[in-house]
This record gives C-alpha cells, sequence and structure tokens, in this order.
C-alpha cells in the first residue's frame, strides 16, 4: 500500500489525541471514523475539533468552507467494527497502557480490512508487541503524533521487529500529507522498536539529571529554569516537568528503570509528590505554583550562574549515540530533526556539539557522571572515538 491508496481511517479513541489526530487528517482530505467506547467521549472529542476549527475561522487562518468541509469528513462510532470494517489506516490512540493497546490491536486485527496497516499513537510502548497480536504484524507500526497534535509538528514513525519496509514507508508518507496549524508535520523514521524511541529517549536522561540534582539539594529549580529562560528556551526542565505531569514523570521513571537502567530508580522527591497529589499543572500545585492554570512566574534574574545548559546538550548527545550504536536510527541529522521540531529548540545536539568538539563533550560526560556517581552518564565509545558523521 501507499500513502495515495489511504482514503480512510479510523481513530481509536476519542480523547485528546485522538481528536486532535483526526481533526490533522480530516483537514487534509482524508475521511475519519472516530470510534471510542462511549457516545459522550466521542461527541465531547468532535467538540473540541469545532471549537478548534471555528478558533482558527475567528483568526482568520482558515474559511468557514474549509472548516464545514474538515467536520463533514468525521464521522462518529462506538463499535469498534463498524468503525474499522472499510478503513485503510488505523491509528489507536488509548491510554499508555500496553494491555490495553494489545487487547485492541487484537480486536482490530478481526475486523479491519486485509490490507489496513494498523497504528499506535504511543510514547513509549512496544510496538512489537502490539504486532505481535495480529495476525498482520509486518502491517503494524508506531506513529508517535505529539501533544497537542494540531500545533506539534514531530511524528515519529516506529518499525517494530517485523514491520514491513512498504509499511514504514507508506506510514512515513502519510504523515507527510497532514499539515497542522503550524505548518507541514515532519515525520523522523525509527528503525528499531526501542523504549522512549527518538525524542522521549533522549529526554529520559536529561530528567534523571535534573531530578537527581534536585533530589539531592543542588540545584533550585526556579534558578536552574531561569538559567534556560534565560537564553532564549520557552521552558525549563522543571517547568516542563510540571507541564507534563509528575505522575507522568513517574510513570516514565518506572519505564525506563525495568527498559534501560535500575539507575532511572524513581527520587524521593518525586514520589513524595506524588503521594501529595501535587502533580504540576494539572493540580495546580508541582514544583512551582500554577495559578488557575497560568504558567508559573520564573524570575529570569534568579538565574543560577553556576548551571551550564551545555550539560544537558552534552547528556542528549550521548544519548544519541547510544541510538546510532544501536541502529535505532541511521544519522544524527534525524536526531536533530526530532528534537528541533519535537520540542522548542532551535538547533539540534549534535549540531551544537559539533562546534563545542566531541572530545570536550565526551570529557562532559564523564565528569557529569563521576560527580553525581551515576554510569548511565558515561560517555559512549562512538562519542569518545568522535566517531560521528553529520
Amino acid at each position: 500500500m501507499k500513502a495515495e491508496d489511504i482514503k480512510k481511517i479510523a481513530l481509536v479513541g476519542a480523547g485528546d489525541m485522538g481528536h486532535g489526530i483526526g481533526e490533522i487528517a480530516a483537514m487534509a482530505g482524508i475521511k475519519v471514523n472516530l470510534y471510542d467506547i462511549k457516545q459522550e467521549f466521542v461527541d465531547k472529542g468532535k467538540s473540541k475539533i469545532k471549537e478548534s476549527l471555528e478558533k482558527q475561522v475567528s483568526k482568520q487562518k482558515m474559511t468557514a468552507e474549509d472548516m464545514s468541509k474538515t467536520i463533514g469528513n468525521i464521522q462518529g462510532f462506538v463499535v469498534l467494527k463498524d468503525a474499522v470494517k472499510d478503513v485503510d489506516y488505523t491509528i489507536e490512540a488509548a491510554p499508555e497502557i500496553l494491555d490495553l493497546k494489545v487487547k485492541i490491536f487484537k480486536e482490530i486485527d478481526e475486523h479491519a480490512p486485509k490490507h489496513a496497516i494498523l497504528a499506535s499513537n504511543t510514547s513509549n510502548m512496544s510496538v512489537t508487541k502490539m504486532g505481535a497480536a495480529t495476525k498482520r504484524p509486518d502491517k503494524v507500526v508506531g506513529l508517535h503524533f505529539f501533544n497537542p497534535p494540531v500545533m506539534m509538528l514531530l511524528v515519529e514513525v516506529i518499525r517494530g521487529n517485523k514491520t514491513s519496509e512498504e509499511t514504514m514507508k507508506a506510514s512515513h508518507d502519510l504523515v507527510l500529507k497532514f499539515k497542522n496549524f503550524r505548518g507541514a508535520m515532519v515525520p523522523v523514521r525509527v528503525e528499531k522498536d526501542t523504549p522512549g524511541f527518538i525524542y522521549n529517549r533522549l529526554g529520559a536522561p536529561v530528567g534523571l539529571y535534573v531530578s537527581v540534582l534536585y533530589d539531592r539539594g543542588l540545584v533550585n529549580p526556579e534558578a536552574v529554569d531561569a538559567k534556560i529562560r534565560s537564553i532564549g528556551a520557552p521552558m525549563g526542565p522543571y517547568e516542563i516537568m510540571d507541564y507534563t505531569g509528575l505522575d507522568v514523570n513517574l510513570h516514565g521513571m518506572e519505564y525506563f528503570s525495568e527498559t534501560l537502567s535500575p539507575e532511572f530508580k524513581v527520587p524521593n522527591w518525586l514520589k513524595k509528590m506524588n503521594e501529595a497529589g501535587a502533580l504540576g499543572k494539572k493540580t495546580g500545585k508541582g514544583i512551582f505554583t500554577w495559578p488557575g492554570g497560568a504558567r508559573p512566574t520564573i524570575d529570569i534574574s534568579k538565574a543560577d550562574p553556576n548551571f551550564d545548559p551545555m550539560d544537558i546538550v552534552c547528556i542528549q548527545i550521548n544519548e544519541g549515540t547510544k541510538l546510532l550504536e544501536e541502529g535505532v536510527t541511521k544519522s544524527p541529522a534525524e536526531i536533530d530533526k526530532a528534537v528541533v521540531n519535537g520540542g522548542g529548540s532551535v538547533i539540534g545536539p549534535f549540531t551544537l556539539g559539533k562546534g563545542m568538539g566531541w572530545a570536550k563533550v565526551a570529557e562532559r560526560c564523564e565528569a557529569i557522571s563521576k560527580k553525581l556517581g551515576i554510569k548511565w552518564f558515561m560517555p559512549t565509545q562512538t562519542l569518545k572515538k568522535g566517531n560521528i558523521q553529520m
């Protein structure tokens, strides 16, 4: 199958990610079957899409006619077999619970046409295990959109152990047909099913680093975020943790401690905040206070003069070389593309590291590792040898 053969898509899950992806697909002229387990969930998803499109019309970024066409491309369903029986492509957007996803894939496989590709919008879960639940593992792929899909450009296209090249190419090219309210979507190929894929895998050791610094009382979160904001970044690492949810961060660290290294164990401060229900923006208080959901006030004048943002970049580069060694991606350029389009970075870590010099990046990683007593930060052989082709 080729991308141009995909005329109708089923979105399995009408929550924030599901209806957001459905909106983008419908804007591209593709018919969308939006499914969820209850009519109220489907109706809420369709209502959110309508509100989103109306905002664009009010800003004169979309015509009323285009909005009407987009809404007309979406049909709601509460019976899964009816939603998937005549589609060319399905995208599962259920909660990040592997057992649930495996169950959904098994059911989709029973009712979707034999030619249909089955994708999962997962940020961490094993695409290979989902594929194994079907009779078409060659047609199962990961399609990781970022939240919110109508604003974030990056989409990771993830190969499971048995995903065919035809499925990878069709999925990659399908993403190229999508545009959201910021511009054309940017697909990045992930050639091996690995925890965190590319973007979240690079974020894992950064999360470990800032969590350990905070846990040991070595930094003040506001001072670190002020330093990061002072160099032009839209958010610092601690505000990002609050924004995504400290419960999400806790589950992420648990997952990486099981799949990557026990060194990713959840720190005490994060456990205590979760136990207290202080989860960040969603509860109004976490590391910072979010008055009425509004962003916390970060005093730039309090920027920590001893915190060097290049430490974070060096950690990302080192993790990126692990992905290169493992065959998760074929080039540093793809990693840079993922970081730039998945977050607010203007320049990717490898581009920055090349200017710094690979030997200095390796030295910095080794110093961080020895200072904190965490082996995961030790430089790879690829980094130490400077064997990186940009």
